[in-house]
Protein backbone atom coordinates (compact mmCIF):
# COMPACT_ATOMS: atom_id res chain seq x y z
CA UNK A 1 0.00 0.00 0.00
CA UNK A 2 2.76 2.42 0.97
CA UNK A 3 4.76 1.48 -2.11
CA UNK A 4 1.77 2.31 -4.29
CA UNK A 5 1.39 5.74 -2.61
CA UNK A 6 5.12 6.48 -2.95
CA UNK A 7 4.98 5.54 -6.63
CA UNK A 8 2.11 7.97 -7.23
CA UNK A 9 3.92 10.73 -5.35
CA UNK A 10 7.06 10.24 -7.44
CA UNK A 11 4.98 10.25 -10.61
CA UNK A 12 3.26 13.50 -9.61
CA UNK A 13 6.60 15.13 -8.76
CA UNK A 14 8.03 13.94 -12.08
CA UNK A 15 5.09 15.35 -14.02
CA UNK A 16 5.29 18.69 -12.17
CA UNK A 17 9.06 18.90 -12.79
CA UNK A 18 8.62 18.06 -16.47
CA UNK A 19 5.85 20.65 -16.74
CA UNK A 20 8.02 23.34 -15.15
CA UNK A 21 10.91 22.42 -17.45
CA UNK A 22 8.75 22.62 -20.59
CA UNK A 23 7.22 25.90 -19.41
CA UNK A 24 10.66 27.40 -18.77
CA UNK A 25 11.84 26.42 -22.26
CA UNK A 26 8.69 27.87 -23.83
CA UNK A 27 9.02 31.16 -21.94
CA UNK A 28 12.71 31.40 -22.78
CA UNK A 29 12.02 30.89 -26.49
CA UNK A 30 9.07 33.29 -26.38
CA UNK A 31 10.98 36.15 -24.78
CA UNK A 32 13.97 35.43 -27.00
CA UNK A 33 11.78 35.74 -30.09
CA UNK A 34 10.23 38.93 -28.72
CA UNK A 35 13.68 40.47 -28.29
CA UNK A 36 14.61 39.49 -31.83
CA UNK A 37 11.43 41.12 -33.15
CA UNK A 38 12.16 44.27 -31.15
CA UNK A 39 15.68 44.38 -32.53
CA UNK A 40 14.41 43.92 -36.09
CA UNK A 41 11.96 46.78 -35.57
CA UNK A 42 14.79 48.99 -34.28
CA UNK A 43 16.98 48.04 -37.24
CA UNK A 44 14.20 48.93 -39.68
CA UNK A 45 13.57 52.27 -37.94
CA UNK A 46 17.26 53.13 -37.85
CA UNK A 47 17.61 52.29 -41.54
CA UNK A 48 14.85 54.76 -42.31
CA UNK A 49 16.38 57.34 -39.95
CA UNK A 50 19.79 57.01 -41.57
CA UNK A 51 18.36 57.41 -45.07
CA UNK A 52 16.35 60.41 -43.89
CA UNK A 53 19.41 61.93 -42.28
CA UNK A 54 21.55 61.37 -45.39
CA UNK A 55 18.96 63.22 -47.43
CA UNK A 56 18.69 65.96 -44.82
CA UNK A 57 22.46 66.40 -44.71
CA UNK A 58 22.56 66.81 -48.48
CA UNK A 59 19.85 69.47 -48.29
CA UNK A 60 21.53 71.33 -45.43
CA UNK A 61 24.88 71.41 -47.21
CA UNK A 62 23.19 73.30 -50.06
CA UNK A 63 21.61 75.95 -47.85
CA UNK A 64 22.95 79.49 -47.87
CA UNK A 65 24.28 80.81 -44.56
CA UNK A 66 21.29 83.10 -44.06
CA UNK A 67 18.99 80.08 -44.13
CA UNK A 68 20.87 78.21 -41.40
CA UNK A 69 19.71 78.66 -37.84
CA UNK A 70 20.54 77.05 -34.52
CA UNK A 71 17.60 74.69 -34.96
CA UNK A 72 18.61 73.45 -38.38
CA UNK A 73 19.90 70.16 -36.99
CA UNK A 74 17.37 67.54 -36.04
CA UNK A 75 17.29 65.30 -32.97
CA UNK A 76 17.91 62.11 -34.94
CA UNK A 77 21.32 61.50 -33.38
CA UNK A 78 19.87 61.68 -29.89
CA UNK A 79 16.99 59.38 -30.82
CA UNK A 80 19.31 56.87 -32.47
CA UNK A 81 21.59 57.01 -29.45
CA UNK A 82 18.66 56.15 -27.19
CA UNK A 83 17.69 53.21 -29.41
CA UNK A 84 21.25 51.94 -29.41
CA UNK A 85 21.49 52.27 -25.63
CA UNK A 86 18.23 50.34 -25.22
CA UNK A 87 19.54 47.60 -27.50
CA UNK A 88 22.80 47.31 -25.59
CA UNK A 89 21.04 47.23 -22.21
CA UNK A 90 18.33 44.74 -23.19
CA UNK A 91 19.87 42.59 -25.90
CA UNK A 92 23.53 42.53 -24.95
CA UNK A 93 26.55 42.74 -27.21
CA UNK A 94 25.10 40.77 -30.12
CA UNK A 95 26.16 40.94 -33.77
CA UNK A 96 23.00 42.89 -34.56
CA UNK A 97 23.66 45.44 -31.81
CA UNK A 98 27.24 45.84 -33.04
CA UNK A 99 25.83 46.55 -36.48
CA UNK A 100 23.56 49.25 -35.04
CA UNK A 101 26.55 50.82 -33.29
CA UNK A 102 28.39 51.08 -36.61
CA UNK A 103 25.33 52.73 -38.15
CA UNK A 104 25.24 55.23 -35.31
CA UNK A 105 28.98 55.97 -35.52
CA UNK A 106 28.72 56.67 -39.24
CA UNK A 107 25.81 59.02 -38.67
CA UNK A 108 27.79 60.85 -35.99
CA UNK A 109 30.74 61.29 -38.35
CA UNK A 110 28.44 62.53 -41.10
CA UNK A 111 26.92 65.09 -38.73
CA UNK A 112 30.38 66.12 -37.51
CA UNK A 113 31.62 66.71 -41.08
CA UNK A 114 28.51 68.69 -41.99
CA UNK A 115 28.89 70.82 -38.86
CA UNK A 116 32.50 71.62 -39.77
CA UNK A 117 31.54 72.33 -43.38
CA UNK A 118 28.82 74.80 -42.41
CA UNK A 119 31.05 76.32 -39.74
CA UNK A 120 33.83 76.99 -42.27
CA UNK A 121 31.54 78.25 -45.02
CA UNK A 122 29.46 80.51 -42.81
CA UNK A 123 32.16 81.68 -40.41
CA UNK A 124 30.26 80.40 -37.38
CA UNK A 125 32.33 78.48 -34.86
CA UNK A 126 30.70 75.14 -34.09
CA UNK A 127 30.81 73.89 -30.50
CA UNK A 128 31.53 70.18 -30.38
CA UNK A 129 33.61 67.60 -28.51
CA UNK A 130 34.88 64.32 -29.93
CA UNK A 131 34.90 61.65 -27.22
CA UNK A 132 36.76 58.35 -27.59
CA UNK A 133 36.16 55.59 -25.05
CA UNK A 134 36.14 51.83 -24.66
CA UNK A 135 34.59 49.19 -22.40
CA UNK A 136 34.57 49.58 -18.61
CA UNK A 137 36.78 46.49 -18.33
CA UNK A 138 39.53 48.22 -20.32
CA UNK A 139 38.91 51.80 -19.18
CA UNK A 140 37.88 52.36 -15.57
CA UNK A 141 37.55 56.13 -16.06
CA UNK A 142 35.52 56.12 -19.27
CA UNK A 143 32.18 55.75 -17.50
CA UNK A 144 32.99 58.69 -15.22
CA UNK A 145 33.98 60.81 -18.21
CA UNK A 146 30.70 59.93 -19.93
CA UNK A 147 28.80 61.24 -16.90
CA UNK A 148 30.84 64.46 -16.99
CA UNK A 149 30.00 64.98 -20.66
CA UNK A 150 26.30 64.31 -20.00
CA UNK A 151 26.39 67.02 -17.33
CA UNK A 152 28.01 69.47 -19.73
CA UNK A 153 25.46 68.69 -22.44
CA UNK A 154 22.72 69.59 -19.97
CA UNK A 155 24.57 72.74 -18.98
CA UNK A 156 25.26 73.81 -22.58
CA UNK A 157 22.41 72.78 -24.95
CA UNK A 158 24.36 74.06 -27.98
CA UNK A 159 27.30 71.78 -27.26
CA UNK A 160 27.46 68.70 -29.49
CA UNK A 161 29.26 65.60 -28.17
CA UNK A 162 30.22 62.86 -30.62
CA UNK A 163 31.10 59.60 -28.87
CA UNK A 164 33.09 56.81 -30.50
CA UNK A 165 33.94 53.37 -29.14
CA UNK A 166 37.65 52.77 -29.75
CA UNK A 167 37.01 49.10 -30.51
CA UNK A 168 34.41 49.76 -33.23
CA UNK A 169 35.46 47.82 -36.33
CA UNK A 170 34.86 50.65 -38.77
CA UNK A 171 37.40 52.21 -41.12
CA UNK A 172 35.93 55.70 -40.65
CA UNK A 173 36.42 55.49 -36.86
CA UNK A 174 39.94 54.10 -37.38
CA UNK A 175 40.75 57.07 -39.61
CA UNK A 176 39.65 59.49 -36.89
CA UNK A 177 41.82 57.69 -34.36
CA UNK A 178 44.78 58.02 -36.72
CA UNK A 179 44.09 61.70 -37.47
CA UNK A 180 44.07 62.63 -33.78
CA UNK A 181 46.68 60.01 -32.81
CA UNK A 182 44.45 58.41 -30.19
CA UNK A 183 45.90 55.31 -28.53
CA UNK A 184 43.99 52.67 -26.57
CA UNK A 185 46.36 53.24 -23.63
CA UNK A 186 45.32 56.91 -23.38
CA UNK A 187 41.57 56.56 -22.94
CA UNK A 188 39.29 58.34 -22.29
CA UNK A 189 40.33 60.90 -24.89
CA UNK A 190 38.68 64.17 -25.88
CA UNK A 191 39.18 66.53 -28.80
CA UNK A 192 38.15 70.11 -27.99
CA UNK A 193 38.86 72.83 -30.52
CA UNK A 194 41.41 70.50 -32.23
CA UNK A 195 43.26 69.98 -28.93
CA UNK A 196 43.59 66.36 -27.79
CA UNK A 197 43.11 65.69 -24.08
CA UNK A 198 43.78 62.23 -22.64
CA UNK A 199 42.78 60.76 -19.30
CA UNK A 200 39.93 61.84 -17.04
CA UNK A 201 38.92 65.51 -16.88
CA UNK A 202 36.43 66.89 -14.37
CA UNK A 203 33.38 69.05 -15.02
CA UNK A 204 35.20 72.16 -13.80
CA UNK A 205 38.18 71.56 -16.08
CA UNK A 206 36.09 71.01 -19.18
CA UNK A 207 33.69 73.81 -18.29
CA UNK A 208 36.61 76.24 -18.30
CA UNK A 209 37.85 74.97 -21.66
CA UNK A 210 34.39 75.14 -23.21
CA UNK A 211 33.88 78.70 -22.03
CA UNK A 212 37.29 79.69 -23.37
CA UNK A 213 36.92 77.95 -26.74
CA UNK A 214 33.25 78.33 -27.62
CA UNK A 215 31.84 81.11 -25.43
CA UNK A 216 28.62 79.17 -24.95
CA UNK A 217 25.69 80.34 -22.86
CA UNK A 218 25.15 78.20 -19.78
CA UNK A 219 21.58 77.34 -18.82
CA UNK A 220 22.31 78.29 -15.20
CA UNK A 221 23.40 81.75 -16.29
CA UNK A 222 20.46 82.38 -18.57
CA UNK A 223 18.23 85.15 -17.28
CA UNK A 224 14.53 85.07 -17.82
CA UNK A 225 13.24 87.77 -20.12
CA UNK A 226 9.63 88.82 -20.64
CA UNK A 227 7.98 87.07 -23.52
CA UNK A 228 5.26 88.36 -25.79
CA UNK A 229 2.39 86.30 -27.00
CA UNK A 230 1.60 86.39 -30.67
CA UNK A 231 -1.69 85.34 -32.14
CA UNK A 232 -1.77 82.88 -34.95
CA UNK A 233 -3.92 83.61 -37.89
Amino acid sequence: MNNNIDWKKYLIVLLITAGLFVTAIYLSNYFGNQKIKQLQNIQDQISIDVLSSETQFSLLSELSCKDISDSVFSDELSELGNKLQWSQDNLGNTTEVSYLQKYYSLLEIKDYLLTKQISTRCGVKAAFILYFYTTAQNCSLCQQESLVLSTLRTEYPDLRVYSFDYSTDLSAVTSMLQIYKIKDTALPALVIDDNVLTGFHSVDELDSLIQQSFKLQSTTNTTTTPTTTTKTK
